[in-house]
């Protein structure tokens, strides 16, 4: 169900998505991190996606689980736990990228992000999304954020 005017990194970011999302609900279980990218790159359209993008940030949340968390979790409304396994993921992924990935504007993260939450999330998920980034990017960018547009 690919739409080929998608960019490859936004492609990239949905197939981490879905690899995000399937540790999740795995339980976040180590040994299922191989077996889940080697699963997504099984996909047909995957080649046009961003290898490199899709790796970076896939493992970025992996390794940095915890501290993604950590980041986001005080502008939430209630436990990490109690998160939709989407909107849990994406805001794993945009966090990293807030956090890593400095070259991408804070406007596109979020956007990349509620576009993402629109198309795989609840109805209103993109909302609780938005504004958690919001707070986020004003928290870990806040010379972006503040800079005339």
């Amino acid at each position: 169900m690919a739409i080929k005017s998608r960019s490859a990194r936004r492609r990239a970011r949905e197939y981490a998505l879905q690899g995000i999302y399937a540790w999740i609900v795995s339980g976040c279980v180590h040994q299922e991190k191989g077996a889940i990218d080697a699963h997504i790159r099984s996909d047909e359209e995957f080649a046009s996606a961003d290898e490199g993008w899709y790796k970076t940030i896939l493992y970025g949340v992996f390794d940095q689980a915890g501290q993604l968390r950590e980041k986001f979790s005080r502008f939430i409304d209630r436990p990490v736990n109690e998160l939709s396994p989407i909107e849990h993921g994406v805001l794993l992924l945009a966090t990293f990228e807030l956090s890593e990935s400095v070259d991408v504007p804070y406007k596109v993260v979020i956007n990349e992000a509620v576009e993402l939450t629109k198309e795989f999330g609840g109805t209103d998920g993109f909302k609780f999304v938005n504004g958690v980034l919001d707070k986020l990017a004003a928290e870990l960018r806040p010379i972006e954020v503040n800079a005339k547009s």
